[in-house]
Formats: structure tokens, sequence, C-alpha cells
């Protein structure tokens, strides 16, 4: 069994965004050489996020909808967690809602997707660096 791993850095400028990184999961499924298997793919920070669905904008414009309706962002001062100083209380909850990770099966050298799927990095507190873990585990 062969295994593969590789960090992918995102920096979404703003607090709040979603990334297809479909592509460069393709990218390190291609490098592992590894064509039966499993891919995990999940964000090592708390306040971001990674999931499967449609690469559809209206979609991504109801996810930030419903999630602000969910965890607002304002006022700070309702959570708890923001007494630490910080003002990311509603970004851990956002997280929470749409998961830490993805895992998905390895076919024949290609993500095994149904139509339409695609893997997103979401970011719930933006404005500085942060990180995604692909591991491959396969033949």
């Amino acid at each position: 069994m062969k295994n593969y791993r590789k960090e992918l850095w995102f920096h979404v400028p703003e607090r709040r965004g979603f990334i297809n990184i479909t592509h460069q999961v393709e990218n390190c499924l291609k490098e592992s050489g590894i064509h039966e298997g499993f891919v995990l793919v999940n964000a090592m920070h708390i306040t971001a996020s990674v999931f499967i669905n449609d690469d559809e904008p209206g979609l991504h414009h109801d996810y930030e909808e419903w999630l602000e309706k969910l965890a607002p962002h304002e006022p700070i001062s309702q959570y708890r967690h923001n007494n630490t100083g910080e003002d990311n209380g509603d970004a851990h909850l956002k997280r929470q809602v749409m998961g830490r990770e993805i895992v998905a099966a390895v076919t024949k050298g290609k993500l095994d997707f149904g139509p339409w799927e695609q893997i997103f990095y979401g970011e719930f507190d933006g404005k500085r660096k942060k990180r995604v873990l692909v591991k491959i585990i396969g033949e």
C-alpha cells in the first residue's frame, strides 16, 4: 500500500469565502500515483471547512446567507468564545455545520464522484494563511 501527504495553503482576503479545490486535489492524486484507494481532504484550522457540493454561485450565496442566519457574526458579544479577545465565535459554529473533511473513493486513478460533485475549501474567519491536508492511501 502507498500513501501520499501534501499540504495546500490558502489565503482568503475576506472574512468568508468558498474556493473550489477539486483541481488541486486531482493534481495531488496524479502526483501520488495511486489508482485505487481513498483520499482524505481536511481543513487544518478550526474556523475553516472542506466539503463536497455543486460549484454553482447561487448555491454559494445561499450557503453564505443560511450560515449567517444560523450563526450571525454580529453582535460579537453573543458568543462566550469572543470573551477571550477573539471575534470569531461564529466561524467555529459555521465550520461545525459545514464539516471538517471529506473522504472520497479513488477508482482507476480518478476521484469517484457523482455528477456535479466538487471539493471546496470554506473559510469563515479569513484574512490569513491556512492549510488543508490531502492524504491519499491505496495502491
